[in-house]
């Protein structure tokens, strides 16, 4: 039995149907049903209805401030139960990121500038909590851009951590409904520890989902095309690098994906 972390950008029931959503719910639940131990995280998104999904925060993982660009930020965790199964989820919340009702764009359909500190609060979000749950995964596994900054803080700003000193990274490609625009800055945003502004000199300084998945292929053991229409470019890219690839599953993916895992 091994211990899977699924850090999902979304998942179904909590947010609106989509390639990424599914994947969120499905991957974990299916991996689950083979027998592994299990923990999911994803962003507390302002369209949750806390009432509804049964939400609540948890006093003892929540209290920690996360310093992006020299700016804290409180760290806000809750946790829910998919009804009918075995699932926990915690929600990675903050009142300033994630009370807006957009995910990736605002009223008029332009990106939020902030969206580059948005996504790397809610990585170190996720390790730092598994930090404080003494949980130590074997396996990592990433879905959505949501997720993308975890691969290189794992590997390297949280290399030395004992959490994270033997874990493996695993990234899924999944076809995504929005393309996301990061800030500009995006790469001090970033910036923590050992990843520094010049360590991502190769990535473009305004960055667009496919290049920050681009920055998550390069740090992860492994690469799973996750949904069938996923973006071949990436899913080149991440051959072209000489990463371990495992092609669409279809529907019938769990075993397949619990012995990619092993031969990492």
């Amino acid at each position: 039995m091994k211990k899977i972390l699924f850090v999902n950008q979304d998942m179904v029931p909590y947010v609106d149907e989509t390639e990424v959503s599914k994947a969120g719910r499905t991957v974990a639940q299916k991996v689950q049903e083979t027998g592994q131990e299990i923990r999911t995280f994803m962003p507390r998104w302002g369209t949750i209805n806390e009432r509804r999904g049964q939400l609540h925060e948890v006093i003892r993982l929540s209290g920690l401030n996360i310093s992006i660009n020299d700016i804290d930020h409180p760290l806000i965790i809750k946790v829910a139960s998919i009804p009918g199964t075995k699932m926990q989820v915690y929600f990675i919340d903050n009142d300033e990121f994630f009370t807006r009702k957009g995910q990736v764009l605002d009223e008029d359909g332009k990106p939020y500038a902030d969206n580059g500190e948005r996504a790397a609060f809610f990585a170190r979000g996720v390790i730092e909590t598994i930090k404080k749950l003494r949980w130590v995964p074997d396996v990592i596994h990433c879905q959505g851009w949501m997720a993308a900054m975890i691969p290189v803080y794992a590997k390297v700003a949280y290399k030395e951590d004992p959490v994270m000193a033997n874990v493996k990274v695993v990234t899924s490609v999944i076809e995504q409904p929005v393309q996301a625009e990061l800030n500009a800055d995006t790469k001090d945003c970033i910036a923590y520890g050992d990843v520094t502004k010049d360590s991502l000199a190769k990535y473009a300084d305004t960055m667009s989902s496919d290049e920050l998945m681009k920055l998550a292929v390069d740090y992860s053991d492994g690469v799973i095309k996750g949904s069938e229409n996923a973006s071949d470019e990436i899913m080149d890219y991440a051959k072209a690098e000489g990463k371990a690839v495992l092609d669409y599953q279809g529907d019938d993916f769990a075993k397949a994906y619990v012995g990619f895992y092993d031969s990492l």
